[in-house]
């Protein structure tokens, strides 16, 4: 069973970068795509961007292309979402997941499992 742990998030202004950092257990990492998701408060979960087992395709929500990038490390068993030119509106907690399927990638949150803890985002204007 995967465990996923993030950190890398704070407070940072508008216009600045982070890099989230999500590390998992199993050894069956490389198996699985790995999704990045938000939450704002009184807001649904949301997806931001997903890295397939290999690494080889990325996708993103339209709110963060161009402006956010995931990165995997299978050999570190971690995957990485590197934040640029970040908005107010990015303020959110951001959790990673595995995929409920190995070998398969969707945008669908209730296909992830494996949620990590969370960590926050706050972008200050």
């Amino acid at each position: 069973q995967v465990q996923l742990v993030e950190s890398g998030g704070g407070l940072v202004q508008a216009g600045g970068s982070l890099r989230l950092s999500c590390a998992a257990s199993a050894r069956t990492f490389s198996m699985y795509t790995i999704g990045w998701f938000r939450q704002a408060p009184g807001k649904e979960r949301e997806f931001v961007a997903a890295i397939t087992w290999t690494g080889d395709n990325t996708y993103y929500a339209d709110s963060v292309k161009g402006r956010f990038t995931v990165s995997r490390d299978n050999a570190k068993n971690t995957v990485y979402l590197q934040m640029n030119s970040l908005k107010p509106e990015d303020t959110a907690v951001y959790y990673c997941a595995a995929h409920n399927r190995p070998y398969y990638w969707d945008a669908k949150t209730f296909d992830y499992g494996h949620w990590g803890q969370g960590t926050q985002v706050t972008v200050s204007s």
